[in-house]
């Protein structure tokens, strides 16, 4: 009985790691969407994410949009957060620690 129950806290506690604390820790940021008409954007959108879960929400949320920049600047070297299509950060939480991912279109200036 001890070792089933080990088991089911165990599993529950991996649980906790795959599902956010609240709604509120998924909330997306919200910034003012580009211009499609004047951007020439990528097929899909690519998703970053910073090494691991952090004591400072700020510091992995940075972490996570500095990964999508690598990768999108992989697709176009010009590439700005600022102006990804349908760009976010979600991240989940665990106790103090956050865990965050930055997804969005990379996008370029046309001409």
């Amino acid at each position: 009985m001890r070792r089933m129950a080990s088991g089911f806290i165990a599993g529950l506690a991996m649980l906790a790691l795959m599902v956010p604390a609240t709604a509120q820790d998924m909330e997306e940021e919200e910034a003012p969407p580009p211009d499609p008409a004047t951007l020439e954007c990528h097929d899909k959108a690519i998703e970053g994410s910073g090494p691991g879960f952090d004591a400072s929400r700020e510091k992995s949320e940075q972490a996570a949009r500095d990964n999508w920049l690598e990768k999108a600047k992989a697709v176009f070297p010009d590439a700005n957060w600022d102006i990804a299509l349908d760009a976010g950060v979600s991240c989940a939480v665990q106790g103090l620690y956050s865990k965050c991912f930055a997804f969005g279109t990379p996008c370029r200036p046309k001409g």
